[in-house]
């Protein structure tokens, strides 16, 4: 009996949906979900080298959270136009609450791999700001993961 490697190809990657309910999430723990997922380490026919990563979509990103005491103020979104002068400094707490969204595909990017792959996993990312979006058909009877747990008394 041979024993062969095994490589995934187009055939044999099955793509999953999965959604992300980004309400009181800690920025840093949902990026890292996601990037797991966008990956598709969590798959058996994981190889570092193939795109084999599942669809993610995020929503209520209006919704996530720093922690930190000092983090809102102190950690910097820097931008840079390339020219001289051309530097944009944004505080991460009024960046949080202009461009939620934009915050979480930077922290989510950061977590990909650096190579021509992120790319592709990134075009697999979809982030909302509220609670609609427009996957429903690819998402039916999906669990909502994040959410959390509602403790309603029963009367």
């Amino acid at each position: 009996m041979l024993n062969k490697t095994y490589q995934p190809n187009k055939a044999t990657i099955s793509r999953q949906w999965h959604l992300i309910d980004a309400k009181d999430q800690i920025l840093g723990r949902l990026a890292t979900r996601a990037a797991g997922l966008l990956t598709g380490k969590g798959k058996r026919v994981y190889s570092p080298h193939a795109d084999c990563g599942d669809f993610v979509v995020v929503i209520n990103a209006t919704g996530i959270r720093i922690t930190g005491g000092n983090k809102p103020v102190q950690k910097i979104d820097f931008r840079h136009s390339g020219y001289p002068g051309g530097d944009k400094m944004t505080p991460y707490g009024r960046f949080l609450e202009e461009k939620p969204d934009r915050a979480i595909q930077l922290a989510i990017s950061g977590m990909l791999p650096k190579n021509k792959l992120r790319a592709r996993m990134m075009t697999r990312l979809k982030i909302y700001k509220g609670a609609t979006h427009q996957h429903g058909a690819q998402l039916m009877g999906k669990k909502i993961e994040g959410a959390q747990p509602t403790t309603e008394k029963q009367s």
